[in-house]
């Protein structure tokens, strides 16, 4: 596995700067999107880096911190649920994404974003299918945006104890359903994913 594949193409191509970005929290019915922009040092890996989703939670907390450390700098991004809703979530990811890329203290030539889509930097963008578990950056990308999420997601617990969001981020479990059924909806939900609760009221 050469998690340096994506990056070394580019270096080779006459990309100086390489970032990878990457999206967590498309499918929940709370809170925003959130996108992580990185720059690793040329040729580093961070030895345990792998997509967010293979990862514990524990780890993925002890490689957040050392991403940040080793990283030449990265930024988040976010899309609020409000803009999820007026825009869809696709574009929102999107927006995120570029809020991201363009918080950046140094300006990338070239992003590696994980999918089949780009979300319109005004830089080089490849798509790479699976992305967050083939190139070290996006890899990178995927820890800092899933984690500052969760993050967020937990302060949120302390605002609305009563949906339980330290238990399922956010995210369409049977808990959070039928908390959404006994306590209807909040201010950090996304209309638009829970319509079908909304037209019943």
């Amino acid at each position: 596995m050469d998690w340096l594949e994506y990056e070394n193409k580019a270096y080779s191509k006459g990309f100086d700067i390489v970032c990878g970005v990457d999206e967590a929290g498309r499918g929940p019915l709370a809170g925003p999107v959130y996108a992580a922009a990185v720059i690793l040092p040329p040729g580093h890996i961070i030895e345990g880096v792998n997509d967010s989703k293979k990862l514990s939670e524990k780890k993925r907390d002890l490689l957040f911190d050392r991403i940040v450390d080793e990283c030449l700098c990265y930024n988040i991004g976010i899309a609020t649920e409000k803009e999820i809703d007026e825009i869809n979530i696709l574009q929102a990811t999107f927006l995120a994404m570029r809020r991201a890329v363009d918080g950046l203290d140094l300006k990338p030539d070239i992003a590696l974003i994980d999918g089949n889509k780009k979300p319109g930097l005004d830089i080089v963008e490849w798509d790479i299918i699976k992305g967050d578990s083939k190139s070290a950056n996006i890899a990178a990308a995927s820890i800092l945006a899933k984690v500052s999420r969760d993050r967020y997601m937990l302060e949120m617990a302390e605002k609305y104890p009563q949906y339980q969001f330290e238990k399922h981020k956010g995210y369409g479990t049977k808990l959070h359903y039928e908390m959404i059924e006994k306590y209807g909806i909040s201010p950090i939900h996304r209309k638009t994913f829970l319509k079908k609760i909304l037209n019943n009221e």
